[in-house]
C-alpha cells in the first residue's frame, strides 16, 4: 500500500519547499535535505474566515501567502519539490475545482450542538483508536454538521480532501488521499484493518475521498497556473503530504531500527506524544489516549494536550523566559497550577483549571510555573501510554529552559532534546530526499531540581486524582 519512496530531486535542484501549515501559524521553510539547513522562510498568522458561516479557516489567505512567499524565495530557481505539512482534524469538501463549504476549524462552538446524535452515529473506541472529543477534534463530526446543517452544498461535494492534500491539489490538480491525516483521530479510519471506518462507509464519506498514497509520493508537477504565480520551474515535483506531527515523529522512526521503544514529544500550540514500539491496545480513551496511523502506515499510541495554549494561560502572553531561580520561587510559594485550562482534549478534559499559591510569582516566575505544569502533564501522558525507551522533544518546548530538564527529572528514561527547532521541516526533508537527509541532532537534557520536584510531584498528582 505504501511504496517505497524514491528521490525527487537532482543536483541542479536540491532544494525543497516546505508548506508548513499550522493551526496558529502558516510557514513556508526553502531548505537544503542534504544539511537539513533552511535557506529562507515566511510566515504569517492564520486568522478566522470573516462572514464564514461558522467558525472557518481563511484557506484563500493562505494560498495568497503561499504563492507570494514562494515567488519571493531567493534560492526558487533551485526548488525542485514542495512538501505539504498540516494539522489534523480538518479536511476541505470541494468539487472539481473548487471549494463547496469553507474549511471548518475545528474549535467551531456550534459543533457541540450535534454531540449527542454524532456520539450515537460513531464507532467504538475499539475500532478506529479514536476517542469521542470535544468540538472537531473528530472530524467525523465536521462532516456531520457540515452534512446536516448543509445539506444541498454538501450533497455538490466529489472529493473530500484532507488538510496536507488539499495543498496539493490545489498546487498540482491532482486529488489524493494519504493516512497519517486519514488516520489522525478523524473516526473514519480503522488501523488495525488499514482502510476506511464502518461510519465512513455507511455516510457515503469514504467514496468521496480520493486515491490512497503514500505521504512521499509525487502526485504530480505543479500546475502551469502555479508555476506563472511564482516564477518555480513547470518541472517542479509536488508531493502528496503529512500530518504536522506525524513528520516530527517520521525522522526518528526512520534513523532507528524497527520495533524500537521510543517517544517523540512534537510541541507548539499542542504537546503531541507518538510512541513506537509499545502495543496500540489498552489505551484510556477518557484520557485522550489515541492511535494514530503513522507515515509507514503502523498503528502509532499517541497522548496529547494542548500545551502551548495551556502555556499561555498560565504564564500569560509574552511572558520572558523562566530562569532556576524562578522555579526555586514556585517551589518556595508552594504555587500549583491545576489542570485543564483549555477544554479541547488532554487527560484532563472536563476539568476547570486552577491556580494555586501564585500571587507573589514575577512574569517569569509564571512562566516557570507554566513550564513544571506542562512538564507534569507530560508525565502522565508518557505513563498513560505506558512509554518506554528515550523521550524526543521537537518544537519550541525543546527551547524552554525548563521543560526538558524538568521532564528528564521526573522520567526514568533518557530525555532528550533535538536540535531542530521545527520537527515538521526535518520530516518533509526526509520525505523529499530519503536516506539524503542527516540524522537528527539529540542532546541529552541534564535534570533540574529531581529533589525537591518529586515531592512537588507526589503532591500535584494527589491534588488532581
Amino acid at each position: 500500500m505504501f511504496p517505497e519512496v524514491t528521490a525527487v530531486l537532482t543536483p541542479e535542484r536540491p532544494l525543497v519547499a516546505v508548506l508548513d501549515i499550522g493551526k496558529t501559524n502558516a510557514k513556508v521553510v526553502v531548505a537544503d535535505p542534504e544539511t537539513g539547513r533552511e535557506l529562507s522562510s515566511a510566515v504569517r498568522p492564520n486568522a478566522p474566515l470573516p462572514d464564514a458561516p461558522y467558525r472557518a479557516i481563511d484557506a484563500d489567505a493562505i494560498e495568497a501567502f503561499v504563492l507570494a512567499a514562494l515567488a519571493a524565495a531567493p534560492d526558487r530557481a533551485r526548488i525542485g519539490a514542495i512538501v505539504p505539512v498540516a494539522h489534523g482534524a480538518c479536511a476541505a469538501l470541494a468539487d472539481e475545482t473548487h471549494l463547496v463549504l469553507p474549511v471548518m476549524d475545528y474549535e467551531e462552538p456550534a459543533l457541540e450542538t450535534v454531540a449527542d446524535a454524532y456520539r450515537a452515529e460513531r464507532d467504538p473506541f475499539a475500532l478506529t483508536g479514536s476517542p469521542f472529543v470535544p468540538l472537531g477534534l473528530n472530524l467525523g463530526r465536521q462532516l456531520y454538521f457540515l452534512e446536516t446543517r448543509f445539506p444541498q452544498a454538501f450533497q455538490t461535494a466529489t472529493r473530500l480532501l484532507f488538510w496536507p492534500q488539499y495543498w496539493s491539489w490545489r498546487l498540482t490538480g491532482v486529488a489524493t488521499t494519504e493516512v497519517t491525516s486519514a488516520g489522525c483521530h478523524t473516526d473514519l479510519w480503522s488501523p488495525a484493518a488499514a482502510g476506511f471506518s464502518p461510519l465512513a462507509e455507511r455516510r457515503g464519506w469514504a467514496r468521496l475521498a480520493p486515491p490512497l498514497v503514500g505521504a512521499g509520493d509525487v502526485v504530480g508537477k505543479i500546475s502551469p497556473a502555479v508555476a506563472a504565480a511564482t516564477g518555480l520551474s513547470p518541472s517542479v515535483s509536488v508531493l502528496s503530504g503529512i500530518h504536522d506531527s506525524n513528520a516530527s515523529f517520521l525522522r526518528h522512526r526512520l534513523a532507528r531500527p524497527a520495533g524500537d521503544p521510543f517517544v517523540v514529544v512534537s510541541s507548539g500550540t499542542w504537546i503531541i506524544l507518538l510512541a513506537s514500539g509499545i502495543p496500540s491496545h489498552g489505551l484510556d480513551e477518557a484520557h485522550d489516549c489515541l492511535v494514530n496511523v503513522d507515515a509507514l502506515g503502523e498503528p502509532t499510541p499517541t497522548a496529547r494536550f494542548m500545551g502551548g495554549r495551556e502555556y499561555a494561560a498560565i504564564a500569560g502572553d509574552g511572558a520572558p523566559n523562566p530562569t532556576a531561580d524562578d522555579l526555586d520561587a514556585v517551589f518556595a510559594a508552594g504555587a500549583m497550577a491545576l489542570p485543564a485550562f483549555v477544554a479541547t482534549g488532554g487527560p484532563f478534559t472536563g476539568r476547570t483549571g486552577e491556580i494555586r499559591d501564585a500571587e507573589g510569582l514575577s512574569a517569569s516566575g509564571r512562566a516557570a510555573l507554566a513550564s513544571l505544569y506542562c512538564a507534569l502533564v507530560t508525565d502522565v501522558s508518557l505513563d498513560l501510554l505506558g512509554a518506554r525507551g528515550p523521550v524526543v522533544i521537537e518544537g519550541p518546548f525543546a527551547e524552554n529552559p525548563l521543560y526538558p530538564g524538568l521532564l528528564a527529572a521526573l522520567r526514568e528514561d533518557p530525555v532528550m532534546v533535538s536540535g531542530d527547532r521545527a520537527g515538521t521541516i526535518g520530516g518533509a526533508l526526509a520525505l523529499a530526499a530519503p536516506g539524503r537527509t542527516p540524522a537528527p541532532q539529540l542532546t541529552p537534557a541534564v535534570p533540574i531540581a529531581p529533589a525537591r520536584l518529586a515531592d512537588y510531584r507526589r503532591r500535584w498528582r494527589a491534588a488532581v486524582a
